[in-house]
Order: structure tokens, then C-alpha cells, then sequence
């Protein structure tokens, strides 16, 4: 689904209002489709912390979830990834949200307080977006720029905005004498974990820092959760960051080369992308963790995306949370609650073979 970024404002402004409510109290969906849960509607409390990337689409998920179960709340704090999967290993919330899975030897190595005794995890890709690479610079409101060409800015090998590299894609933009201010997350952060994937991937000569969830680098200004990326970029001229395409609507965004192809951050892109990726081996069944192929030169295909996760336990200590987790799981998976996010955050819908494979997952949650 492509949004223009008018419609994304609009819908992320309504979808906000009425999910915020909901979470307060227990609204309806404002006349979407509800999702349906096996069995008769479910009350009480669910509690989840983690990604700001996934906050628009829970919102949209948990308004669907509520208007099938209206004596249900549900509490996310979008604190970052990391921040999420650790109060889901304290046992302090009941699923997190994170733009990565968990790594195999964390798995190995838990604990994870809130899952029954030798249970595994469920990790389910439910929320698919591109990350933009915004940026504000005064009289441009267009850059293309490969991949080794952002790797140097954000490794600061590259400090000006008329440096050469730049102008070699950008014939007939004229670029200022200024310096460049790279915007980074200063919290542990699931989308700075895709975004340096990107990078050391399709630049590793140039990114040599690897995949890594907190910025390396001292260079730069730093900022709090994606929110505080994009107003860092908005505030200042010559500013240059990545974050969640759902919240840089008021910003420019640079169109990333892919193979022969320029491509600007979308929905479609982004499932392009995720589509000529692979689900990682030697995990459990219900774990469905991606490694993002960032090299694809499929048509189409934009590689600087995340692929966030809702993760629980398989078997839980507390058999109400688990029944919470698994409706909440389900809503976010079926097609309206696709929809809802996509409508919402412009994210792209997953794939009916992939929602198939999730609710597969899902129905192991006891």
C-alpha cells in the first residue's frame, strides 16, 4: 500500500487519538472491522514496553483488539528495543516490542521470567516498514545518495555537503558549503540495529562497525527514541538522521540506490525487500526471526527496513497473560489488524503466507 505523506499525518493523528483513549479506557475501533478471538471476549490487563518504531501500528492493533474485547486494557511503553526486550526478561510486561529478535545465545541464556520453565519464544514479524534517511537541508528537497556515500557521512568521513561523493549523484542540485550533522539514537535501539545492518552489508568498507544496537561513534548528535531524531533533524539546517518512515512525514528523505535503481522509502519497498529475505535457521518453530538480505538488487526492493517483532513466551507462568498475549498477537496478524497498522503507520502488510506461519505460532501460546 502506497500513503502519501499527507494521508500518513492524518491517519497517524486519528489512529492516535482514538488508540490513546483506548488505552486509558476501553473505546472501540471507531468502526473498523474487529478482529475475531476464539472463544468468548477476554478482560483484564496487557502489559508491553519496546520499540517507538511499532507505536502507531500497536495503537492501530490494540483499537481493533479492544473493540472484540472491550473490558480488555492494554498498556505499551515505547521505551526502545532494547529497553522493551529487557522488561520482558524481568518478567515486567507480558511482550515486547523490538525491531530485532532476540540472538540465539540470548535465548540460551535468558532468563526470561515471565515464560514457564524451558519455554520457548515466540517471536512474530508483524510489523514490516522502510526507514527513511531524512534529512533538512535548506534548498534541497532532493538527494539520491548509494550506499557508500551514506556509510561515510554517518562514519564521518564525509563532513560536507558539497563533498564530491555527493555531487556525483546529484547533477544539477546545488549543494551548500555546510557542514553535515549526522542525528543518531543515543538509547539502545532496534532501528539502529537495521539501519548499521544496512550499512555494514552494503558498505562494509566504509561502515566498519558492524550491526550493532547502540551508535558506535561519538561523532554526531545524539538523540532519545525516534521522536527525538526527528525533531533534531527538523530543528536544525543540514541535519541528517534515520528513523521509522511512519514519523518523518514532515521531512525530505534520501532516494537509495539498489543496484541500477534509485528508490525512494515505502511500504512496497520494504516488503520487496523483506520477500527476497529468509527466516534464520536453528531457531524454534515459533520463532520466525528474519536475516534481512541488505544487497538485493530486486526491482523495487528497499533494503534500509526493519522488520519488528512482538515476542512472548510460548508457555507462560500466568495462563490469563497468556491468553491476553495470544488474542493481542492474533489481532496484530489478521488482515484487518494488517490493515489498521498499515493505514495507520504505512507500514507494509505481511504477507498471507507469512500471517499463516505467525498464527501458526501464535495458537502454540498457552
Amino acid at each position: 500500500m502506497k500513503l502519501t505523506r499527507i494521508a500518513q499525518v492524518a491517519a497517524i493523528g486519528a489512529i492516535a487519538a482514538l488508540a490513546l483513549a483506548g488505552c486509558a479506557s476501553n473505546e472501540s475501533g471507531g468502526g473498523s472491522t474487529p478482529s475475531q478471538s476464539a472463544g468468548p471476549a477476554l478482560s483484564g490487563t496487557l502489559d508491553g514496553s519496546g520499540a517507538t518504531s511499532q507505536q502507531v501500528a500497536i495503537q492501530a492493533w490494540t483499537a481493533e483488539f479492544q473493540t472484540a474485547n472491550p473490558d480488555v486494557t492494554v498498556n505499551y511503553d515505547p521505551q526502545g528495543s532494547g529497553t522493551g526486550r529487557q522488561s520482558f526478561q524481568s518478567g515486567a510486561v507480558s511482550f515486547a516490542g523490538s525491531d530485532r529478535a532476540f540472538k540465539v545465545d540470548e535465548i540460551a541464556a535468558g532468563p526470561f521470567d515471565a515464560c514457564a520453565s524451558g519455554s520457548d519464544l515466540v517471536e512474530i514479524p508483524a510489523y514490516v516498514s522502510p526507514i527513511a534517511i531524512a534529512f533538512n537541508l535548506k534548498g534541497v528537497d532532493k538527494l539520491q545518495l548509494d550506499a557508500a556515500t551514506i556509510a561515510g557521512i554517518f562514519a564521518g568521513t564525509i563532513t560536507n555537503w558539497n563533498n564530491p561523493a555527493i555531487a556525483a549523484t546529484n547533477s544539477g542540485v546545488t549543494l551548500p558549503d555546510l557542514a553535515i550533522t549526522p542525528v543518531h539514537r543515543s538509547d539502545k535501539s532496534g532501528t539502529t540495529a537495521n539501519f548499521t545492518d544496512y550499512l555494514s552489508q552494503a558498505a562494509p568498507s566504509v561502515w566498519t562497525y558492524g550491526s550493532v544496537e547502540e551508535w558506535p561513534l561519538k561523532s554526531g548528535e545524539a538523540a532519545q527514541g525516534t521522536s527525538g531524531v526527528v525533531n533534531a533533524i527538523k530543528g536544525g539546517n543540514g541535519t541528517i538522521g534515520y528513523a521509522d518512515h511512519s514519523q518523518t512525514a514532515d521531512l525530505s528523505a534520501v532516494t537509495v540506490q539498489v543496484g541500477t535503481q534509485w528508490v525512494d522509502p515505502s511500504a512496497d519497498g520494504a516488503s520487496i525487500a523483506l520477500d527476497a529475505s529468509s527466516v534464520e535457521t536453528g531457531r524454534a518453530p515459533t520463532d520466525l526471526a528474519f536475516a534481512i538480505n541488505r544487497t538485493t538488487e530486486q526491482s523495487g526492493a528497499y533494503p534500509v527496513m526493519l522488520v519488528s517483532y512482538l515476542i512472548g513466551c510460548v508457555e507462560y507462568k500466568d495462563a490469563a497473560a497468556a491468553a491476553l498475549v495470544k488474542g493481542f498477537f492474533t489481532t496484530a496478524v489478521s488482515e484487518a489488524g494488517q490493515k489498521a497498522a498499515a493505514t495507520a503507520a504505512g507500514s507494509a502488510p505481511i504477507s498471507s503466507d507469512l500471517a499463516s506461519k505467525s498464527q501458526a505460532a501464535i495458537d502454540q501460546i498457552k
